[in-house]
């Protein structure tokens, strides 16, 4: 069976596809929340596996840690590869590696299988992050071009509630605990690389010769000070997701007093899905206010949060998660289609991974930490640390979009575009 032809590159500004692109974005849409869904699977494990194998908090966190950092390790080398290569072999590669990882996580006998597998996970990810941001801006309708930007910042937290929700069912109440997860994935991944032949080629440089070679990401420098203001919002976002992911479904069993595995999952879906709702109800709104807006409320949803560890209770702790993950929706929707407003067409994949570069650093380093300081300090006060270090980074970032919104405001049209991000001063003439 041959591919598709690819599509002709197109000049600057959004490509046209053609009529297969509607089914493509729905496809593209699918395989980010799918590969969402297979990182927060482990999460509802990780208790599991704690008992089993006798794993300390520390370890688990080290577990997730090596998934954090191969996904980097793909975003750094790969992550601009689908603006040359194009993003249809690029997410080819991506699920091959996630069928191999949800194999070596079913007949997982150890810590060193859960390494090997996070580890394969994260590469599969780290490649399709840059493919699957690009080609969402460049297949989304063009009666709906915001749909794009709208589905790269709703896709993560629907597939990560999934996951962790789903995994909590099929642990809690299915036979094979340990595997029937990672099966189902197996299926689900094999269906979707059955697919991609048919997803329209949209990357402009992919009808160019090119070679497989790694290639080092980097942010324009005429965006570069926006881009690091912005990004602030997205590192403290995903500290608190790296948090739940890793430690959030122990600390709720700690705070219950229960040994149900889909209370666990259920936590960290909680989270995930408040994001989705407030995501989709903000996804009209200009983006510097809803992330703003979205810093806000998660320095409220964090002060509920230590409110809730300091009192012992675990009913404020969910509505404290709730009021957090609505935030957490909100400022990484805004910040994210800031951020994505900086890329040009022949950059997409490349600014993508740099803004996950980022994003996963944030999940992966201060979650590790965490774990090991939980090993000495206890879990609870490590936790009480944690939140209290991340209201400070919402602050400053609250701060730091609070200044960009001024300068648009005070700026000329040019300065200030329809997606409400200044834009280069403009050059003055010589008088």
């Amino acid at each position: 069976m041959t591919s598709p032809p690819r599509t002709a590159a197109r000049p600057p500004g959004r490509e046209a596809v053609r009529p297969a692109g509607r089914a493509g974005f729905l496809l593209v849409g699918a395989v980010l929340a799918l590969l969402m869904f297979s990182s927060s699977a482990p999460s509802a494990l990780y208790v599991l596996y704690q008992e089993k194998w006798h794993l300390s908090a520390g370890t688990i966190t080290v577990v997730y840690g090596v998934y954090a950092v191969t996904v980097l390790i793909a975003l750094l080398l790969f992550g601009a590869l689908s603006d040359t290569l194009g993003r249809r072999p690029v997410l080819m590669v991506s699920l091959a590696l996630a069928i191999v990882s949800m194999v070596l996580f079913a007949g997982a006998q150890g810590l060193a299988w859960l390494l090997v597998a996070r580890a394969v996970q994260g590469l599969g990810v780290g490649l399709a992050t840059g493919a699957t941001g690009a080609a969402l801006l460049e297949l989304a309708p063009a009666s709906r071009p915001a749909l794009g930007a709208l589905v790269n910042s709703v896709g993560p937290p629907v597939g990560i509630g999934l996951g962790a929700l789903g995994a909590g069912l099929l642990v809690e109440y299915a036979p094979a605990p340990l595997s029937l997860t990672f099966l189902v994935l197996t299926g689900a991944f094999a269906a979707a690389l059955a697919c991609l032949p048919w997803l329209p080629e949209t990357a402009p440089g992919a009808d160019r010769p090119t070679r497989f070679a790694p290639h080092r990401v980097r942010v324009p420098a005429a965006v570069r000070r926006r881009f690091l203001v912005l990004v602030l919002t997205v590192v403290a976002v995903w500290s608190v997701g790296g948090f739940y992911l890793s430690l959030g479904p122990k600390l709720v069993l700690v705070l219950l007093g229960s040994t149900n595995y889909l209370v666990g999952g259920a936590t960290v879906g909680l989270l995930a899905w408040a994001a989705t709702v407030t995501q989709l109800l903000l996804g009209r709104v200009r983006p510097l206010p809803t992330a703003m807006f979205g810093l806000i409320v998660m320095i409220s949803g964090l002060g509920l949060v230590l409110l809730s560890l300091g009192t012992g209770s675990a009913a404020l702790f969910l509505v404290a998660t709730t009021a957090l993950g609505s935030g957490w929706g909100a400022a990484f929707l805004g910040a994210i289609r800031a951020l994505m407003a900086l890329a040009a067409p022949q950059g997409r994949g490349e600014l993508t991974a740099v803004i996950y570069v980022f994003g996963y650093l944030a999940m992966s380093v201060p979650a590790v930490l965490a774990g090991l300081l939980s090993n000495a300090y206890g879990l609870r006060a490590t936790s009480v640390g944690f939140m209290a270090a991340v209201a400070a980074l919402c602050g400053l970032a609250l701060a730091g979009a609070v200044l960009l919104a001024r300068r648009t405001a005070g700026g000329t049209a040019q300065d200030a575009p329809a997606d409400g991000v200044p834009g280069p001063a403009p050059r003055r003439r010589a008088s």
